[in-house]
């Protein structure tokens, strides 16, 4: 279309001979709705951080082109059974339709996660990845997060707000996905939870390893023959249990750093990990 050209004009451009670049304008913003040749703030959380996570279940929350084009499980391997114990490689969708721009999702989120434990009645947590439309419409995904959480009780429900539009590449979901955990993981550890928890000098943790092609395994055999224990993977084959031990960990070994800094900066300074 005629509007469309003219805003992708100057996506492409023919270089000429003695001039410092062609033109080319890049780093703006996703349109919601518009396929984009990089990753957004969803693919950020969803496709990164948070979907390695194996034993919680991951909802796309919006239309399912978003969730399908995220379901590719990025060979984040991973051992368990899936559909028991193990949900990386299955697509969770609340399939956004017109009706739902217009009179809000929020009650057909409710459904979604009263189905997924009727189905799924094992998965350790739910987490809610929210695209474009929802924050376009201001669906309330954390009150929803909340009272649900409460009538299977207190289960881990995290809202991500992890709107594709937010940010101009994933970089910006990274950051959304970590102070997610922050303020509803750490911020929620119980005594309970602690208590099962038994340290040793020497517990580690491999974070911002995503487990592509299996390359965290091979690090934290490197690790643990060198009399290392590494409690928790970030988040490669990792789980919801190893993300609330983590702040137990007396060194975190960071890997990717663009994805994990800032949940690292939190360990660091609340804490004390170096």
């Amino acid at each position: 279309p005629e509007k469309t050209a003219k805003r992708r004009a100057k996506h492409l451009n023919v270089h000429e001979a003695g001039k410092s670049d062609c033109g080319v304008k890049s780093n703006l913003k996703s349109i919601p709705g518009v396929m984009t040749i990089r990753g957004c703030a969803y693919a950020g959380s969803k496709g990164v951080v948070w979907g390695p996570i194996k034993d919680m279940i991951h909802i796309s929350h919006g239309p399912v082109g978003c969730g399908q084009y995220s379901w590719g499980s990025r060979r984040n391997y991973y051992v368990g059974t899936t559909g028991i114990d193990t949900f990386g490689t299955m697509q969770f969708t609340s399939d956004f339709q017109e009706k739902d721009i217009v009179f809000g999702g929020d009650k057909k989120l409710a459904k979604v996660i009263d189905e997924i434990q009727d189905l799924f009645p094992l998965n350790r947590g739910i987490s809610i990845q929210s695209e474009c439309p929802i924050g376009l419409i201001g669906d309330d995904i954390e009150a929803v997060s909340r009272v649900k959480s409460k009538e299977y009780n207190d289960k881990t429900i995290v809202p991500v707000r992890c709107e594709g539009f937010r940010g101009v590449s994933q970089s910006l979901g990274h950051h959304i996905a970590n102070d997610a955990i922050r303020d509803w993981v750490f911020d929620k550890i119980t005594s309970e939870t602690e208590r099962r928890f038994e340290p040793t000098p020497y517990d580690v943790a491999i974070i911002g390893d995503y487990n592509i092609g299996g390359d965290a395994w091979s690090s934290r055999i490197l690790l643990e023959e060198m009399g290392l224990r590494v409690i928790a993977q970030w988040s490669g084959d990792g789980s919801l249990a190893e993300l609330e031990a983590t702040p137990k960990a007396k060194l975190n070994i960071l890997h990717c750093y663009r994805s994990m800094n800032y949940i690292s900066r939190h360990m660091e300074e609340k804490f004390g990990i170096p």
